[in-house]
């Protein structure tokens, strides 16, 4: 496995803008708490590291709610870009599947239909033991790299539109 022994989430900080005045949601599923709360960290971190201005966080349920949960932060209009974070673990039936298109298909919806960056910060990992690698384990946290592209996504929207 070409992920085997690497850290996926290292990253050149002059690489990434300043956070200074953007605002952000992050939407974080209950379910697989200990996943989501370590992604979850490391989003806040990272975020906060490069001076956002504001950080709104919200829970729910599961993975399946994010993309609502998120639509009622868009709609608040108090945000420049929401992170959606969760984990869904492979299991034996198609529960899987059917949780991780919806969301993904949702979380896709949002951007268009806001304009605003929306970002799959969702964990799909086999095992247990896959998540954890990836929520500040061998692998990093796949929250810091929600939060880095948060903030590359506004960036670019300002650049592009301004």
């Amino acid at each position: 496995m070409a992920t085997e022994l690497k850290n996926l989430s290292a990253f050149n900080a002059e690489q990434v803008p300043s956070a200074s005045g953007m605002k952000f949601g992050i939407v974080v599923a209950e379910w697989n708490t200990e996943i989501t709360d370590a992604l979850y960290q490391g989003a806040l971190k990272l975020l906060t590291e490069f001076n956002a201005e504001k950080i709104e966080k919200v829970t729910v349920p599961g993975t399946f709610e994010l993309p609502m949960g998120a639509q009622f932060l868009l709609e608040k209009g108090q945000v420049d870009a929401v992170i959606c974070i969760g984990c869904v673990i492979q299991g034996e039936t198609k529960h899987f599947d059917f949780i991780c298109n919806a969301c993904s298909q949702g979380i896709t919806d949002l951007n268009l239909k806001y304009n605003k960056p929306v970002i799959f910060g969702v964990l799909t990992p086999n095992t247990l033991q896959q998540a954890i690698d990836r929520a500040g384990g061998k692998h990093g946290n796949k929250g810091d790299e929600a939060a880095i592209t948060a903030i590359k996504m506004v960036a670019l929207k300002n650049a592009i539109l301004s």
